[in-house]
């Protein structure tokens, strides 16, 4: 599962936290799930981020990865709080509007201004730190800016890791016992992250561009649906 998720997030620009998170939940509450998830989140992250640093968007990642940052920062802080199953069924509500709307060809696209991206941003990663999920809206806001597919990987991966770099220290925090007693499983998915991303970054490139958003379309509208059905 953890090879799976580090391939599809290195082809796509998410899906590590969307695969392995529904999977702990069978044997963990939501906000320990998503605590142990960030960790091999973080690490797969990071590794994708130096193989394509050289295809980061500038100007959106400035706007969009510093206000994600800021968004999972504030979304993490309020988990224990927040974090409820329908949280989870309105992110993949949105998820499902937005991948039928890739499928269908019929996207939105965005203006490539300060505001949108500023938005897009602070919303994606305020998602991500209440539900663990934050790939998916995030790739999704992406896609309406009409970034080519490399570069649209490339700045996603670069804002996840500023969310990650916000985030874990509070999962750190608020649920360090919880850590501290699972280090095989998040140390064991790590790896399995790793060895995925490997597999799927030569793969950029070789899909066309018009077959590539439909293909995170339908990514995005399954992992919708796997969210609903882990929150019922």
């Amino acid at each position: 599962m953890a090879v799976a998720g580090g391939a599809v997030a290195a082809v796509s620009g998410f899906g590590i936290g969307s695969l392995l998170t529904p999977f702990l939940l069978l044997s963990f509450p939501i906000g320990e799930a998503v605590a142990i998830v960030a960790i091999p989140h973080a690490v797969a992250t990071a590794v994708r981020f130096w193989r394509l640093r050289m295809d980061i968007d500038r100007p959106t990642f400035r706007q969009f990865g510093i206000a994600s940052a800021v968004g999972g920062l504030v979304g993490a802080s309020l988990q224990p709080v927040l974090g409820s199953s329908a949280l989870t069924v309105v992110l993949a509500a949105l998820l499902i509007a937005a991948g039928t709307s890739e499928l269908l060809r019929r996207s939105v696209p965005l203006p490539a201004t300060p505001f949108w991206r500023l938005t897009g941003g602070t919303l994606s990663g305020a998602f991500g730190g209440l539900v663990g999920n934050q790939g998916g809206l995030r790739a999704a806001a992406l896609l309406g800016f009409r970034l080519e597919t490399r570069v649209l990987v490339a700045t996603a991966t670069a804002s996840a890791l500023l969310v990650d770099a916000a985030r874990v220290p509070i999962y750190v925090f608020l649920r360090g016992p919880v850590l501290a007693s699972t280090v095989p499983l998040w140390l064991a998915g790590s790896l399995g992250v790793v060895a995925g991303t490997f597999l799927g970054v030569p793969l950029l490139g070789r899909v066309p561009p018009q077959l590539y958003r439909q293909l995170v379309g339908g990514l995005l509208v399954t992992l919708g649906l796997s969210l609903i059905a882990a929150a019922v």
